[in-house]
């Protein structure tokens, strides 16, 4: 079983990531699980705005799009920015749909019988918001949802600590729920490896 794991912060991988410290408790149960897992932070990839498999023109997207056909599990994580997701998880959802019209050998979406779920920090709401715009997405193309397939942590209204420097890592809620998030997408997942949705009304021939 393979787990990519897109972290959509604004920054690259040389700067610390309160979304990164989050994710890393699905990578923990992952590893626990035996399931081999890469993270992505997508900022450090060129990647052209667009609809299209391939923009073109040095566009890296599909260094990505190839790794998310060869995954089980997709975990999206994004901040916060005035209550919505980052501008780069917007831009990954733009670039998942130019893929929507392709086929496996079934004849079924590519995106069918892989599981995805959502992770969001911030010191602000919107978490809720955030994960349901890309949750809806990736089920409208083919991935399957978990039950509980958010985890979140957000701080205190108005400016404040983040996720590492507020120790989110102590909350209860967020643990909890990145405990039954990290084990649902797995849970899942394996059923849809034994038992894939049958292409019976879904395949296109």
């Amino acid at each position: 079983m393979k787990a990519l794991i897109l972290n959509c912060s604004l920054k690259t991988s040389d700067e610390k990531s309160n979304t990164d410290a989050l994710l890393q408790e699905f990578i923990d149960v992952f590893k626990q699980k035996q399931v081999e897992t890469e993270i992505i932070r997508v900022m450090d990839y060129h990647i052209a705005f667009g609809v299209e498999a391939n923009m073109g023109d040095g566009d890296e997207w599909p260094l990505i799009a190839d790794k998310i056909k060869d995954a089980d599990i997709l975990l999206v994580g994004t901040p916060i920015w005035i209550g919505e997701k980052s501008s780069v998880a917007k831009m990954v959802m733009e670039r998942i749909t130019g893929s929507g019209s392709e086929t496996d050998d079934n004849g079924q979406p590519i995106y069918y019988n892989k599981v995805a779920g959502v992770v969001v920090t911030g010191n602000e709401d919107g978490a809720k918001h955030a994960a349901r715009d890309i949750l809806f997405t990736l089920a409208h193309y083919g991935f399957t949802i978990p039950p509980n397939p958010l985890c979140y942590w957000v701080g205190d209204a108005g400016p404040g600590p983040s996720y590492i420097e507020a120790n989110g890592q102590e909350n209860e809620f967020t643990q909890k729920n990145a405990q039954a998030a990290s084990h649902n997408l797995v849970h899942l997942a394996s059923i849809l490896m034994n038992n894939p949705i049958p292409a019976e009304g879904n395949a296109s021939n």
